[in-house]
């Protein structure tokens, strides 16, 4: 483990050289800059709850812009955007049923559907429940001016099943150059959707209003949705410091159809068929959900500054999985919660010290139910009647000691309380009574140096813990009985990192980082004979590898932006009934991640963008015994825009292919599946076009 960890330190340390050999030269033909030292573009990132220069962050942090996000982007899934952070692995793009999956260094890919192991969090309010599952069906990217990716783990900011944090930040209105603004999109397949946008600032008001209709058939059988999504943001400035918004998000998703995944011989066959049950069954998800959050923010609370935070939401969900058996579930939920931080200025030893203090508590309750259905999937039996409620309580403490004018010493500490209870109300001669709860109470600390040697070049290093409990859905008996499996238990992390960020020659930023994590108990899924997933514990695993991000403005009119990721996932201690796989690769995860973006930009709004990600082979299974070979994706994305007459009216026009050399490959693989059926395949060349109307 040592000599491994040492290699990725030395593998960090061999750009620095570089970069401090190559310094004069860089400077030197930055025409910008007479002096030879030119210094970094300001990048503030809030991720890290402590508001300051990424160049002084001592983290693995990415951000996205408006561009990234939005530029010829059909706005429908996060892949579109984080598919350009290394690190990151995602599946499950078409099925929109089990939700788009994300891996963040590994946390998260053990989520047959749903996020696992990641804290997301929209416009600062938290789409991770306080039991670790997440959901972004009602992120609207077509409002989304911003994300901030934290790649590593992250429990002493946000808590429980903080692997990695997605921000997301959507726009309040004042950044609207025109209003308001219509796109219509249509593509293979049936694609189609609708969109509205208006915003405003008046005064001392700002609002935003994001409204959208998607409708897609989908590639395979059995895989259609509809879905329509409201985002609004209403701002009111109290005074020059101190601002008041609400942030409101409703979704209505009636309709998500699962096709389920085929065994190999079946995807040879047709890979455009449902799987036989899931037809039947007509598997599906329906679901609604709104949310309401306000916000104040007082910016000169003394000398620091304030922020609270509340919000409240519902979401009704129904599913029948695609298999007969206790397959049809279904839950309300409530879901509220808030925060408070602020962040004091002070010194200590004349040295400047920032702290930022903050309590975080949410609560979920579930009332949830499960019901066993035949072939012909009509309910036959109450198989499970449950209310699940779920309670964290966080205070965290981070603060930031200048100790030179170049070196900064950060340090934090969080304490979470998180209790789970499960009221069985199944309870008859047959059915004995499986309430239950369970309290876990975590401390998790982080440790970070941050050394700015050159204007344009910061070196760092971290070292943090992070803890993750089980969801209610994976703490599930695995002989489909109610109430808590005892014999799982949460998972821990400890996190090493250090990492260079910088400049070269005013044109290239890099962002270089090596990462080692050592997890234990880590959660792991399996799938039982009737098609439903549980989950054990796997003792040991660990992750390392090395993630480079470099983007590369070549010209006014070329710009490169690549994505590298080199890392081993690996079981260093995992036996269970079937086998010991002690050394093999943890399933789900590829080794080799490598996406490179070309953008071309014309005269006026004109662009193209070209795509090639690399994704290497990995396992589907424990054993490694079922290998999913690796895969080249190519896309292609060009648009422009007009000024009708001598108006302000603009017309927007975009189209896109994906899949350009029509590669075979699946868009998700599910983990440990029982009977083959690993495999859910992606659609081969695909298009899609739009026309955008700002007025």
């Amino acid at each position: 483990m040592a000599n491994r960890f040492t290699l990725l330190l030395l593998a960090c340390w061999g750009p620095l050289s570089w970069a401090q050999a190559t310094e004069g030269l860089d400077s030197r033909e930055d025409k910008g800059d007479p002096s030879g030292s030119a210094a970094l573009p300001t990048i503030t990132v809030t991720a890290p709850r402590l508001t300051r220069d990424l160049y002084d962050t001592p983290a693995a942090v990415t951000t996205l812009t408006r561009e990234d996000i939005q530029r010829g982007q059909q706005g429908v899934r996060l892949d579109e955007s984080l598919v350009t952070v290394p690190g990151v692995f995602l599946q499950n793009r078409d099925n929109f049923a089990q939700g788009q999956r994300i891996a963040i260094r590994g946390f998260g890919a053990r989520a047959p559907f749903g996020i696992r192991g990641i804290h997301v969090r929209v416009d600062g309010f938290p789409f991770t429940l306080p039991d670790g599952q997440a959901q972004i069906d009602a992120v609207d990217l077509d409002s989304t001016e911003r994300i901030e990716v934290i790649r590593g783990p992250s429990s002493v900011l946000y808590g429980n099943a903080a692997g990695g944090v997605v921000d997301i930040r959507t726009g309040d209105g004042s950044e609207l150059v025109r209003s308001p603004v219509v796109s219509v999109q249509g593509g293979s397949h049936d694609f189609r959707k609708l969109s509205l946008r208006n915003g405003d600032e008046s005064g001392r008001w700002i609002h935003s209003v994001s409204v959208s209709a998607l409708d897609f058939d989908g590639y395979r059988e059995q895989s259609a949705v509809n879905k329509r999504l409201l985002n609004a943001r209403l701002g009111v400035r109290l005074d020059d410091d101190r601002t008041l918004s609400a942030l409101v998000n409703v979704l209505d998703n009636p309709r998500a159809e699962d096709p389920s995944a085929l065994t190999a011989d079946e995807v040879a066959d047709n890979a455009r068929q449902a799987r036989d049950v899931a037809i039947d069954l007509d598997s599906r998800q329906e679901v609604e959900q709104q949310l309401v959050g306000l916000h104040y923010e007082d910016l000169a609370m003394g000398e620091g500054e304030f922020n609270a935070r509340a919000f409240v939401s519902r979401r009704d969900f129904l599913q029948q999985l695609p298999f007969p058996g206790s397959s049809l579930i279904d839950y309300e939920r409530h879901y509220y919660g808030g925060s408070l931080d602020t962040t004091l200025p002070m010194t200590l030893a004349d040295r400047p010290l920032r702290t930022v203090v903050g309590v975080d508590v949410a609560r979920q309750e579930d009332d949830r139910g499960r019901q066993r259905v035949d072939s012909n999937g009509q309910p036959i039996a109450v198989s499970a009647d449950e209310q699940q409620n779920a309670t964290s309580a966080g205070v965290f403490l981070q603060t930031e000691l200048g100790l030179t004018e170049r070196l900064d010493l950060s340090a934090g500490v969080r304490h979470d309380s998180v209790r789970m209870t499960i009221d069985d109300r199944l309870v008859g001669t047959d059915d004995p009574d499986e309430s239950g709860s369970r309290t876990f109470r975590e401390w998790t600390g982080s440790l970070g140096l941050s050394m700015r040697f050159h204007p344009n070049h910061q070196l760092y290093a971290t070292l943090g813990t992070a803890f993750e409990t089980p969801t209610f859905t994976e703490f599930a008996p695995s002989d489909g009985s109610g109430g808590f499996n005892p014999d799982i238990e949460p998972q821990t992390s400890l996190n090493r990192e250090v990492g260079m960020r910088g400049r070269l020659g005013g044109q290239l930023t890099y962002d270089l980082a090596a990462f080692s994590v050592l997890v234990d108990d880590e959660l792991i899924p399996f799938q039982a004979s009737d098609g439903r997933d549980f989950f054990v514990n796997a003792g040991e695993t660990r992750r390392e590898g090395i993630e480079l991000g470099l983007d590369w403005n070549i010209s006014l009119a070329w710009r490169l932006t690549s994505a590298l990721t080199l890392a081993d996932y690996a079981f260093e201690r995992f036996r269970d009934e079937d086998g010991t796989y002690d050394g093999n690769n943890l399933p789900g995860l590829p080794s080799r991640l490598w996406m490179n973006r070309l953008n071309w930009y014309g005269s006026g709004e004109r662009f193209t963008t070209l795509e090639a990600q690399y994704t290497g082979s990995f396992y589907a299974d424990n054993a490694n015994r079922v290998q999913i070979p690796s895969h080249w994706l190519v896309n292609l994305r060009a648009g422009d825009a007009w000024r009708l007459g001598g108006s302000n009216t603009r017309l927007g026009l975009q189209v896109g292919i994906r899949n350009l050399l029509d590669e075979d490959y699946n868009e998700n693989v599910r983990i440990n599946a029982f009977g083959g059926r690993y495999y859910e395949p992606a659609p081969g060349t695909t298009w899609f076009a739009g026309l955008e109307l700002s007025f």
